[in-house]
């Protein structure tokens, strides 16, 4: 049979196009073969219709007409398959992306674009001085922040069926089997679909936050924990091509954090005890892996040789590598069963005991005896065994510390205040709440200069006593486990000062950063101010030490105004954030809380990086990686290297040769594109009367509940208006739709005014030069290409009432609007010209997404009418098929 490989040098693409059709095939015959022949055959009538309206040789009535009138079970099933099928395909382009990989890495020619070797080379090309470019890869830092955002819709015994999936068509395309054992592996990969189809796709309930924390885990645990040593490896490699030497030992150019089980805002299911209960998950997860690791080091180090340090460190032994692993080792299972015994205490109520003597406390217990079994390698002619398996653990080291995943506490301004007001009166310094800007700075500024405090009497299960308990979890569990405390909804320089003055009340003796989190386009244009008056008080200045982070939100931003207005709100507050923190000689680090999806700031990583202000990055990043991103981007285990160099070279080249900011006329015209789509998207979205009803009638986001996908509510508070919703179920409830509203809405406006006042060629020369205003307009066109707003009109001929369908009739008039701008600027024909790939997986995906969506749309309706948990499960069914189709939820 001709290999994967032989194929894709003459068609890149063409085995994708054979997974596909043979994942489609093997679904269809567990449909024959389970379901039986006329459900099969229902699925492929309806596919077959769907693929003619999309050719054109039938009128979209058809497929309305092939699913008319569809009982609940026949509706399940054709869900089911439809959305399985949907699913498949994800598995084939995700293994295709990993061939690709692969195929170029097979090539030894050009490397494949965004690699190590490929960013190294381009930066040397330009001119980076090898020193220059070995010191900038040592001092990298990339933070991923994993966050349990609810907008994973598959399980996760789902996703593993799916990653054995994977592990199959990677086998097939082996060119060396043999007929016994590719027939072996096509026997495998056909019951495993089987398996799939015979799993309840759906959740029986709602995850919690130690669930949730549970799957970050596990993700660490199967595929991170080897990719990072991976990862570090190619990067060693490209740095020795590049510029003479390797990278250094200690390098950790990314790292990992998690807000799962940390992130308190509006959910009120986080609390002291989960965090304490996640901690120790962790540190137990992080003992038993690095045990494991250390064991393996013990079989294959049974030199008898070693140094005179080794030596006093292994004592009268025979083989001393051994001996001082076999040590650590026992430290390890000391500290497992710490874990254990200190989880049971604390599930049972009991105050959890102090670690014992044995166990580990400081990433330096693990790393001086691994740094000596190396030292000892090296000096006694076994470098080859020190670059190995040992350099691997000491790697990992520095990724992942004694807790895999360092987490970040979160919590809202509000809270903050409520609870310094309480601790105000306690401590009878007056009304906290009732003071002014400058005299709650004061009254804080003197409250942290006290040298003693006395102790506090908290109301039980008030604000003070709920922020107080959480943040001595970390005065018990040691800050080294923990990352940023982060202040959503920040706003003015005393909400910062107020977590300060909070953690000397907690009696934190090391407390951690404070990142306070701008969201709203009012909050990030003040945000410099208020950096500017922090970097002003000495006091402030020496608790940072010259350090601050501050988190930049994109989803609220672009729910308040638009993708425009958020854009260039976001783009101009790190300017001016950079700038007034070099003034203060204070190195600032971003933390871009960006979604997965382009309306909450998403989009391809190295697109999203390069096209950052210049000077903003320096090498140091934290980013989200939200909800079903992490599968997307970590997964498998190529792709998780892939996306680990995505993130780092980004990162580099931004910092090493960062982009010609943006011409005066350029600043102008954006600033025009930004204050006519803000004002287009308020008034319809913040101001229209109808809009609200519209949203909520005409999508599925009063159900999206049902779908039990996260443990946090989807509001911040009770009713209120889209200001209150979550951005997450703002963007997934148009994304089920496929109108894509929040990512366009106020585009077509804002073109269309800038092209009136005669800006066109700017308007091209910025599409042309501006990395920013290029991937900005790139990503409002691919979203564009892949929204249909024939399919919201269905939504809402069936859900809406009459008098609302004016709403929706100008909704599409601007969305066409918004097409014809966007191909105007671009000096395109079609919306995706210069992206065939994602142009013909949407080809692709479109007569699977169709059928879906006309099944939710009736089956919403009957959900409206009448309580069935039947008619229930179907529609949860459609969703998540949909959300496959489209890639992303929210």
């Amino acid at each position: 049979m001709q290999s994967a490989m032989t194929d894709a040098t003459r068609d890149p693409h063409a085995p994708l196009r054979a997974d596909v059709r043979r994942l489609g095939e093997l679904l269809g015959l567990t449909l024959k073969t389970v379901e039986g022949e006329p459900l099969f055959e229902r699925v492929e009538r309806v596919r077959a219709v769907a693929k003619s309206v999309r050719a054109g040789r039938a009128d979209a009535s058809a497929l309305r007409d092939a699913l008319a009138d569809v009982d609940v079970p026949t509706a399940t099933s054709l869900a089911r398959a439809f959305s399985h099928f949907l699913q498949l395909a994800n598995v084939a382009e995700q293994h295709h992306r990993v061939r690709r990989r692969r195929h170029y890495q097979s090539l030894g020619g050009a490397p494949q674009r965004g690699s190590c070797r490929a960013a190294l080379q381009a930066l040397r090309a330009r001119g980076v001085a090898p020193d220059a470019l070995r010191e900038a890869v040592a001092a990298l830092s990339v933070e991923l922040v994993l966050t349990a955002h609810p907008t994973q819709a598959l399980r996760r015994t789902v996703r593993r069926k799916h990653h054995r999936t994977a592990a199959h068509l990677a086998a097939l395309d082996r060119a060396d089997l043999s007929p016994v054992e590719r027939a072996r592996v096509e026997d495998e990969l056909a019951r495993e679909i089987s398996a799939i189809w015979a799993t309840d796709e759906l959740r029986a309930s709602r995850p919690t936050p130690v669930s949730e924390a549970q799957a970050g885990l596990g993700e660490v645990e199967e595929t991170l924990w080897d990719a990072v040593p991976a990862f570090c490896r190619e990067l060693d490699l490209a740095l020795r091509e590049s510029t003479g030497a390797g990278l250094p030992l200690d390098a950790a150019p990314l790292r990992f954090a998690s807000w799962m089980g940390g992130d308190r805002d509006g959910n009120p299911f986080v609390t002291a005890e989960v965090t304490e209960e996640v901690c120790l998950m962790a540190r137990w997860v992080a003992a038993r892996l690095y045990a494991k690791e250390v064991e393996a080091l013990g079989d294959e180090l049974s030199m008898a040789r070693g140094t005179e340090a080794l030596a006093a460190l292994a004592g009268a032994s025979r083989e001393p590598y051994r001996e001082v692993l076999r040590r650590l080792r026992r430290r390890l299972e000391a500290t497992v069963r710490w874990c254990e015994e200190a989880l049971e205490d604390l599930r049972a109520g009991r105050d959890a005991r102090p670690s014992p003597r044995g166990a580990l406390t400081a990433v330096e217990d693990l790393t001086a005896p691994l740094l000596a079994c190396l030292e000892s390698l090296r000096a006694t002619g076994l470098g080859a065994l020190a670059e190995a398996r040992l350099t691997d653990v000491l790697r990992r080291v520095s990724a992942f510390g004694l807790t895999l995943l360092r987490l970040d506490l979160r919590q809202d301004s509000e809270t903050h205040l409520e609870a310094m007001t309480e601790a105000a009166a306690a401590l009878e310094l007056g009304d906290y709440a009732a003071l002014d800007e400058a005299g709650r700075v004061e009254a804080l500024l003197s409250l942290l200069r006290r040298p003693e405090l006395p102790p506090l009497r908290a109301e039980a299960d008030g604000p003070l006593a709920r922020v107080l308990s959480s943040l001595r979890v970390v005065e018990r569990q040691g800050p080294e486990n923990f990352g940023a405390y982060v202040i959503s909804m920040a706003e003015r320089a005393s909400d910062v000062l107020c977590v300060h003055a909070l953690q000397r009340l907690a009696g934190l003796a090391r407390p951690l950063r404070v990142a306070p989190l701008f969201e709203t386009v009012d909050d990030l244009r003040d945000a410099p101010e208020v950096m500017r008056a922090l970097y002003a008080l000495p006091m402030y200045r020496a608790m940072i030490r010259g350090e601050q982070e501050v988190m930049i939100g994109y989803s609220d931003s672009a729910k308040d105004a638009g993708r425009f207005g958020s854009a260039w709100a976001l783009y101009r507050a790190q300017e001016a954030l950079a700038e007034v923190s070099r003034e203060a000689g204070v190195r600032l680090t971003f933390f871009h809380g960006r979604g997965g999806s382009v309306g909450r700031g998403g989009g391809p990583t190295y697109l999203a990086i390069s096209a950052l202000p210049p000077g903003s990055v320096e090498g140091r990043a934290r980013i989200t990686v939200q909800g079903e991103m992490i599968e997307a981007e970590f997964g498998l285990h190529d792709i998780a290297v892939r996306n680990m160099e995505l993130y780092a070279m980004a990162t580099l080249e931004a910092t090493l040769t960062p982009p010609e900011g943006p011409m005066p006329a350029w600043r102008a015209v954006m600033d025009e594109l930004a204050r006519a789509s803000t004002e287009a998207f308020r008034a319809t979205v913040h101001r229209s009367p109808d809009f609200l009803a519209y949203f909520r009638s005409a999508t599925p986001e009063q159900e999206l509940p049902l779908l039990q996908i996260g443990s946090r509510p989807s509001r911040r508070r009770p009713g209120g208006g889209v200001a209150s919703l979550r951005a997450i179920p703002w963007v997934f409830a148009w994304t089920q739709t496929r109108l894509m509203l929040p990512a366009w809405l106020g585009v077509g406006e804002a073109l269309d005014a800038a092209l009136a006042r005669g800006h066109e060629a700017t308007l091209h020369e910025m599409a042309t030069r501006w990395p920013f205003f290029r991937s900005t307009l790139d990503l409002v066109a691919m979203v564009l290409a892949k929204a249909e707003p024939g399919i919201a009109e269905v939504y809402e001929r069936t859900l809406a009432p009459e008098v609302l369908w004016p709403q929706g009739d100008a909704l599409r008039a601007r969305f066409a609007d918004a097409v014809r701008a966007v191909l105007r600027v671009k000096q395109h024909a079609t919306l995706l010209d210069d992206n065939p790939v994602l142009s013909r997986s949407i080809e692709l995906r479109n007569p699977y997404v169709d059928p879906l969506n006309l099944l939710q749309a009736e089956l919403l309706r009957r959900v409206r009418e009448r309580d069935d948990p039947a008619l229930v499960r179907a529609l949860l069914i459609t969703m998540s098929g949909v959300a496959a189709g489209m890639r992303n939820t929210g």
